[in-house]
């Protein structure tokens, strides 16, 4: 099926009969190992929609770019938006809410991305998909592949946790351990499709990752009973799933749904702090070499930086860097206070939070975007 994009630089509209990745014009200005250019982002039929679609029954699916039969039958999303009644009480905000993403199938939100490029490699024909990764969208394409006969190769850092590598290789995904960083891997990966074929995943390079990772805002849009939160803190590393969210509010918006995008706090990790450093002079600081224990979100350059800062900008956002003793303290009080485990990277948006609440309406809504549950990396716990 035909599927129409926008350039997020140059506003140009491109068709999927002629691209599928970047905008030719504004991608020529990219760089190797650099952040990339030419971003595209899915147009979808807004006017037909509204006649179509009611805000108080639509499901999510419904404002993806693929009819609802074409995407594979594969439980992803219908997370829960969890009212922690005691940290609400102990931190004095009311209307506080965590969208807990560790129930989806890999259990973490990038099945919600993998889901629709599986969708998209069926819909093209190409029975195979490769990709980088620090570890949990390998887990994802590999899982969300295998339900649906798809072949899958992973390019990851050989310092990927455990339970991630092993995740991917039940799935049956062909691994290959990268003697060097995530974004090493990136570059691989990218000169793998380019020499033997097979549909790319990689984050940001392909539109369909940032499309589908929306759907956890469209979540939290009928979770929070037809309206958007005041803000959403999201944890950052290449920076899609931070546009995901800002897409899928805008889409709303767009729809006439909701008055305005929430305000994003986009919070990084200080050893990997690319898109946050940028905010002020509007564009992407490199972080090398980046250094965390949140591997999810470790990135020395930022693939989706310009999108990013774009979204950010938009939506009245704010950047927020906090250090991994402050990702490991919101960790243990997140288990502690509410009963869920997550992962360092998931943590990280708590810990924003944590460090930035003094800036907020006590009364607000806040929703904190917690990416991946603490099962996926089990190394970076203390001794």
């Amino acid at each position: 099926m035909t599927i129409l994009y926008e350039c997020c630089e140059c506003r140009k509209m491109l068709s999927s009969r002629e691209v599928i990745y970047l905008c030719p014009v504004c991608s020529a200005a990219h760089q190797a190992k650099g952040t990339l250019r030419g971003v595209l982002r899915v147009a979808l039929p807004i006017s037909d929609l509204k006649k179509s679609l009611d805000p108080r029954t639509f499901d999510p699916l419904d404002l993806l770019p693929f009819e609802r039969a074409s995407i594979p039958d594969y439980p992803v999303g219908g997370t829960p938006l969890v009212a922690p009644a005691r940290i609400r009480k102990d931190l004095g905000f009311s209307n506080l809410f965590l969208k807990d993403e560790s129930g989806n199938p890999t259990g973490s939100l990038k099945d919600r991305a993998s889901l629709l490029v599986a969708a998209q490699a069926l819909d093209r024909g190409i029975g195979k998909v490769v990709l980088a990764s620090t570890g949990n969208a390998a887990s994802a394409m590999a899982g969300v592949g295998a339900s649906c006969g798809l072949e899958v190769k992973v390019f990851v850092p050989a310092d990927a946790p455990a339970a991630k590598l092993a995740q991917i290789r039940i799935f049956g995904a062909e691994v290959v351990l990268v003697d060097g960083t995530y974004d090493d891997a990136y570059e691989l990966s990218l000169g793998e499709t380019e020499e033997c074929g097979g549909l790319n995943r990689n984050t940001a390079y392909n539109p369909m990752t940032i499309e589908g990772k929306k759907t956890a805002a469209l979540e939290i849009f009928r979770q929070l009973g037809g309206r958007a939160p005041d803000v959403i803190f999201v944890p950052v590393g290449d920076g899609v799933i931070l546009s995901g969210i800002a897409k899928g509010f805008s889409d709303l918006k767009a729809l006439g749904w909701i008055g305005a995008v929430p305000r994003i706090a986009a919070v990084q990790a200080e050893g990997s702090n690319a898109i946050v450093a940028g905010i002020e002079g509007g564009e992407v600081v490199p972080a090398i070499p980046a250094r965390t224990i949140a591997d999810s979100i470790r990135v020395e350059v930022p693939r989706n930086g310009v999108m990013a800062l774009k979204d950010i900008a938009a939506s009245r956002g704010f950047g927020v860097t906090v250090s991994d003793e402050e990702i490991r303290a919101a960790q243990e009080y997140l288990g502690r206070q509410s009963g869920l485990f997550v992962e360092p990277a998931a943590a990280c948006s708590f810990a924003g939070f944590l460090a930035s609440r003094a800036r907020l309406d006590a009364g607000a809504d806040v929703v904190i975007l917690l990416t991946g549950s603490g099962l996926k990396d089990l190394s970076s716990l203390r001794a």
